[in-house]
């Protein structure tokens, strides 16, 4: 699959300070084959440990952190040379707090080897990580495959780019096409194994299946890796997801888990699950002024899965209702749209909050930052263009543009824009467009 993410593991690879990299993301959205792929096209040769399945690369994380110590050895259990046109992969390197610590000696010693580490629970071991080598590594977040990569991934890129030409005429004319493919990607979403399904061919029950066996996945990750005294309240604010996105106001409430539940009780697991990057938190703003993180409100947030797809899966919403033209975002009250408009802003390293007024009449779902300016957006289930929020939002802040994402054609208004849900993707380049 192509992944938009490989460019950046390209413009590593031929930075002149490159440091060592860490690729985070949610278990199954593709880091080892992403890496393996990127190795194997752009190096002599690849060298790959699994550190969580592997004792004896455990053990020579223990024994010593000096490169010139830990070449020659990994060069002996993983039998090749560790030559600068070789990519060393340390997968699941959570599993070795050592192999974490050690990357600032290779960054120091080592530049010349470059060295990828990546992890599943990454995310959660960093949060605790004491010995972390802060400054001496980059980042990658990888996500589910965005709207686009899907498009690409099903033979559909004349549909990808038409999106980028932003020829929002024949895009009007042509929208019949997009929005079956947005309904097909809400059910399928963008973990790579159910869009391989898909691109093959294969049926929604073995799509659905594909879905139950991730989210298991992460439930034993839950089981297996979570500290013993959060394990209950991890799976109760897990299996929660569902209610609180089917409100109204989206917004997380702790008596939905259950009766009596109070906040202090459910943060550290709620954590956990951001960590393993199973969850997106969207925290509330007070004022949305730039800098958004000035205002932000932590204890006030909505929570989303990590994929649109998972959590039409963990809903138990029927494909057939997602895929009906007449009733595609009526059934669970938006929160796939709101959903999806969240994955592809991440996608566009965007990172959301939202607003909603102190005597809760009006929210609007997401505002973002960009270019020093705060951009409200509201996403609409479907071709209802009822904006009482964002007029609201206009008489208490005049924003310099608003964005009312939904089924309509693409539109400009005085201080409005319409943006049809499938081209979500094209956020950042109308903004830049307009300064």
């Amino acid at each position: 699959m192509e992944r938009i993410a490989l460019q950046k593991l390209i413009d590593w690879k031929t930075s002149p300070d490159r440091k060592p990299l860490l690729v985070r993301g949610a278990r199954q959205v593709g880091k080892t084959w992403l890496m393996r792929d990127f190795g194997e096209n752009h190096f002599d040769q690849t060298a790959y440990l699994n550190l969580e399945e592997n004792a004896q690369g455990r053990q020579i994380f223990q024994a010593s952190l000096s490169p010139t110590q830990l070449i020659p050895t990994l060069e002996l259990l993983l039998n090749q040379s560790l030559a600068a046109e070789t990519l060393l992969i340390l997968d699941e390197i959570q599993a070795a707090p050592a192999a974490l610590t050690a990357l600032k000696y290779f960054q120091e010693q080592a530049p010349h080897l470059p060295v990828i580490g990546a992890g599943s629970l990454l995310g959660v071991a960093l949060q605790s990580s004491a010995s972390f080598p802060v400054g001496k590594v980059e980042f990658l977040d990888l996500a589910p495959l965005n709207f686009t990569e899907f498009l690409w991934a099903t033979d559909r890129k004349r549909l990808a780019d038409q999106l980028e030409s932003e020829d929002w005429s024949l895009i009007n004319l042509t929208k019949a096409l997009f929005i079956e493919a947005l309904r097909q990607y809400l059910v399928v979403g963008g973990m790579p194994a159910a869009v391989s399904l898909f691109s093959q061919g294969a049926g929604y029950e073995a799509i659905q299946k594909t879905q139950a066996d991730i989210l298991t996945a992460y439930e034993l990750d839950i089981a297996r890796h979570a500290p013993p005294e959060l394990f209950p309240r991890l799976n109760e604010a897990w299996q929660s997801i569902p209610a609180q996105l089917a409100k109204e106001s989206r917004k997380f409430t702790y008596k939905q888990i259950r009766e009596g539940a109070r906040g202090r009780d459910y943060e550290q697991a709620l954590l956990w699950l951001e960590g393993a990057g199973i969850i997106h938190r969207v925290s509330r703003v007070s004022k949305p002024e730039a800098p958004l993180k000035a205002f932000e409100e932590r204890q006030n947030f909505k929570i989303y899965l990590a994929d649109v797809g998972l959590l039409a899966r963990l809903s138990q919403l029927d494909p057939r209702v997602i895929l009906d033209p007449d009733g595609v975002f009526l059934q669970f009250r938006g929160a796939l749209s709101e959903q999806f408009v969240l994955q592809e802003l991440i996608a566009q390293e965007l990172d959301p909050r939202y607003w909603s007024a102190p005597n809760a009449q009006a929210e609007v779902d997401f505002v973002i930052q960009q270019r020093g300016q705060v951009y409200p957006l509201e996403v609409k289930a479907a071709t209802n263009l009822n904006a009482k929020s964002l007029r609201s939002y206009r008489q208490r802040f005049s924003p310099k543009q608003m964005f009312r994402l939904s089924l309509a054609d693409y539109a400009r208004h005085e201080g409005l824009t319409d943006l049809p849900l499938f081209a979500a993707n094209q956020l950042t380049h109308l903004i830049a467009s307009e300064d």
